[in-house]
């Protein structure tokens, strides 16, 4: 369930932003009346993010067992892979948001009502899908179909809150390490949904190894005890995994880990807030003052 949360807090979050941003540059230009488009392209990426899951979800479970596995296999490494994309990412370029969005924005007024609507559908598109892929695929790793998903909404939600926090002024937070943190909880998180996809693989008979066990502590931490099911919700821990698990994760946490926290590499600390009320996250966001409209 922590697992869930920290993906639909830190993906909500995002998306929040972007959002966040879009709002507080239309409304500060005097530009109210192109809110609706960029509402509608919010909805409308919201709705295709949900569809997304869905067909998932139903989809996969008209297939064979084999298929099954051999499709969780295959989007569990898809999602690890744009989740790496996306930590690196956001860390990398938050500080040029702002400008970012921004000039996307302008361009799209000047084109008009439905490229307006593009573009935010776009900006939040992005992070719905790659919210539902990586979702799904924690679910299926976890083989909980109640508490991932309630999780997952919870911080989805707990993100929607702290967008309007931010837009209203009424929060500060340092973004460059939020984003440092919580990616780099992730990247466990990943490493687990990794490991798990791989033995999905095996399971279809795609690679071999499945009966070649690590080591097997199932007796010391049984699956269905309290501390066997939080490792397995928080790092997807599997007390019985096979060679090829073991060494997929090692081989994706420790460089991952490394080039993400290298002192070389970790977003400069945020600028400190000043009399004028500009917070800390819209500096770390590449954004001005979003809460000053209102």
């Amino acid at each position: 369930m922590f697992g869930n949360y920290l993906i639909g807090l830190r993906e909500g979050l995002e998306a929040s932003l972007v959002v966040c941003i879009l709002v507080a540059y239309l409304v500060k230009t005097d530009r109210k009346d192109k809110l609706p488009p960029v509402w509608l392209g919010v909805g409308a990426a919201v709705l295709l993010s949900l569809g997304f899951g869905a067909a998932l979800q139903f989809g996969s479970s008209e297939l064979t067992f084999q298929a099954q596995e051999a499709l969780g296999g295959s989007l569990s490494v898809i999602a690890v892979g744009l989740v790496t994309w996306m930590v690196f990412w956001m860390r990398r370029t938050a500080r040029h948001l702002r400008a970012e969005l921004h000039g996307k924005l302008d361009a799209a007024v000047a084109m008009g009502t439905g490229a307006l609507i593009v573009t935010s559908f776009l900006a939040v598109g992005r992070e719905g899908l790659e919210t539902s892929l990586f979702i799904w695929t924690a679910v299926q790793a976890t083989d909980d179909g109640v508490r991932p998903l309630v999780g997952a909404a919870l911080g989805l939600l707990t993100a929607v809150v702290l967008g309007w926090l931010f837009y209203r002024g009424a929060v500060r937070i340092n973004l460059a390490k939020f984003f440092t943190w919580t990616g780099a909880m992730l990247v466990v998180v990943a490493a687990g949904v990794l490991a798990y996809g791989f033995h999905d693989l095996q399971e279809a008979d795609w690679l071999p190894g499945l009966g070649a066990r690590a080591f097997d502590i199932s007796s010391t931490i049984p699956v269905d005890s309290w501390y066997g099911t939080l490792l397995k919700g928080v790092f997807n821990f599997q007390p019985d995994p096979t060679w090829l698990q073991v060494t997929v994760w090692a081989v994706y946490l420790v460089p991952t880990m490394f080039f993400f926290l290298h002192p070389g590499r970790v977003a400069a600390p945020a600028a400190k807030v000043p009399a004028d009320g500009v917070r800390d996250g819209a500096r770390e966001a590449g954004a001005r003052p979003v809460g000053d409209e209102g």
